[in-house]
C-alpha cells in the first residue's frame, strides 16, 4: 500500500487506511512522532505529575509544561495512527505498548492475535514487522516494545476502559523490567482511565508485582482455559490489584475445584475461528453458578464458533454482562518495593 485515496488523509482523520497505519501519511506521521517524543532512560521514568502535585493534563501547552514533562508531550495534538476502539464486549479501547507473543498452553493454540499479526505484517503495518520463533509464534508476532505508543493514553481526554496489550502479554520474558514499569507509571498518571491487564504468565507477574506501582485504576487478570492452569489464579491472588479477574476464554474444559476467593470478576467464552474447539454448556453453567454462590461478577462473552458471533451470547435466555464492583476492595495505592530496586527477574524459561 503506497498511498491513500481518502481526501481526509491530509487532515489525519477519518481515514481507515491511516488509522490502520497502512498509507504514506501514517508512515510520515509515525516518523514525525518518533522524532518529537523522547522517553526517559530505562528505569528512570518519573510519575507524570506537575510540580505543584496536580495530575498532568492530557495535552498541555509547551509554554506551561514543566521540563520534566516535556519528555512525554508534544506541542501539537496527535491522532493515533491505529484506532483504539475495541469490539471486545468487556472493554472500550485497546492499548498495545508491546506486540507479539509465544504460545505456552492449550489456550494459545488458535491465537487470534498471531493470525492477525501475520495479516498486518503483509499489509505493511510497522508495528508487526518483527517475526517470532516459528515453533511458538509466527510472522509479525515477535515480541516488540513500542516506546512511542506509551504516551497514547495521555492524549485520551475522555475516560475509557482500556484493555492493555490485546496483541501481546505484558509479562512475557522478553519484555524488559523497565518497560513494564513505564507502562505502569503511565497507568498511574492517567487515573481517569480504567486499565485491564491480562496475562498467562502469572509466575513472572507474581515475581515482579512488588516492584511495580499498583494504582486503583489497574485491574489485573489471568487467563485460565482449563483446570490444568488453576495455579495462575493462586498466583494472581498475591497481587495487590484493586480488581482481580479471570478470563476463562477460550474455555476448553470444566474448571472444577477453582477457588474464587479474593477474585472479583470472571469472564467466560468459547473459542472462535477456524478449527474452534467446542465449549460444553455444563462448563459455563457450573462456572456461572459458582460465581453466583460466592458473589463474583460473571460476564459471558460468547459461545464461539467459526466467527465470534456465530453462536451468540445468550445463556439461559439472557446475556450476562456483570462488571466487578470497585468498592469491594480499595487498597491503599502500593508503591514499588525498595528491597530489590534493580535486581533481575529469574525466568524459568525464555517464554514464560
Amino acid at each position: 500500500m503506497t498511498g491513500c485515496s481518502s481526501s481526509a488523509c491530509s487532515k489525519l482523520r477519518n481515514c481507515r487506511q491511516l488509522r490502520l497505519g497502512l498509507c504514506d501519511g501514517a508512515a510520515a506521521r509515525r516518523q514525525e512522532t518518533s522524532k518529537a517524543i523522547r522517553l526517559l532512560p530505562p528505569g528512570q521514568l518519573r510519575p507524570l505529575v506537575a510540580h505543584d502535585g496536580r495530575a498532568a493534563p492530557a495535552q498541555p501547552s509547551c509554554s506551561t509544561t514543566p521540563p520534566c514533562l516535556r519528555e512525554f508531550h508534544r506541542c501539537k495534538s496527535y491522532t493515533a495512527s491505529v484506532s483504539d476502539k475495541s469490539a471486545i464486549e468487556w472493554t472500550e479501547a485497546t492499548w498495545n505498548p508491546t506486540t507479539g507473543c509465544d504460545r505456552i498452553s492449550r489456550g494459545c493454540d488458535h491465537c487470534y492475535a498471531l493470525t492477525l499479526a501475520k495479516r498486518l505484517k503483509a499489509m505493511g503495518n510497522a508495528k508487526y514487522q518483527n517475526d517470532g520463533d516459528p515453533r511458538t509464534s509466527g510472522p509479525g508476532f515477535g515480541v516488540t516494545t513500542h516506546p512511542s505508543t506509551l504516551m497514547q493514553p495521555l492524549r485520551w481526554r475522555e475516560p475509557r476502559t482500556v484493555f492493555v496489550n490485546s496483541m501481546s502479554d505484558l509479562f512475557h520474558a522478553r519484555v524488559p523490567d523497565d518497560f513494564i514499569a513505564q507502562v505502569f507509571e503511565v497507568m498511574r498518571a492517567t487515573p481517569r482511565h480504567t486499565y485491564q491487564v491480562l496475562t498467562k504468565r502469572s509466575t513472572r507477574l507474581r515475581r515482579v508485582a512488588d516492584r511495580l506501582p499498583w494504582p486503583r485504576n489497574v485491574w489485573m487478570g489471568v487467563s485460565v482455559e482449563d483446570k490444568t492452569q488453576l495455579r495462575r489464579v493462586d498466583q494472581l491472588r498475591t497481587v495487590p490489584a484493586s480488581v482481580r479477574f479471570i478470563s476463562a476464554e477460550p474455555l476448553l474444559g470444566p474448571l472444577s475445584g477453582i477457588d474464587l476467593s479474593e477474585i472479583d470478576w470472571v469472564i467466560a467464552g468459547g473459542e472462535s475461528g477456524k478449527g474452534a474447539r467446542t465449549m460444553e454448556r455444563s462448563w459455563v453453567i457450573d462456572l456461572r453458578d459458582l460465581c453466583s454462590d460466592v458473589d463474583v461478577a460473571f460476564f459471558f462473552k460468547q459461545w464461539g464458533g467459526r466467527t465470534p458471533k456465530a453462536g451468540g451470547r445468550d445463556l439461559d435466555g439472557r446475556t450476562w454482562d456483570a462488571l466487578p464492583s470497585t468498592s469491594r476492595r480499595l487498597p491503599v495505592e502500593t508503591t514499588p518495593s525498595a528491597s530489590e530496586p534493580n535486581s533481575p527477574l529469574p525466568f524459568h524459561d525464555r517464554l514464560c
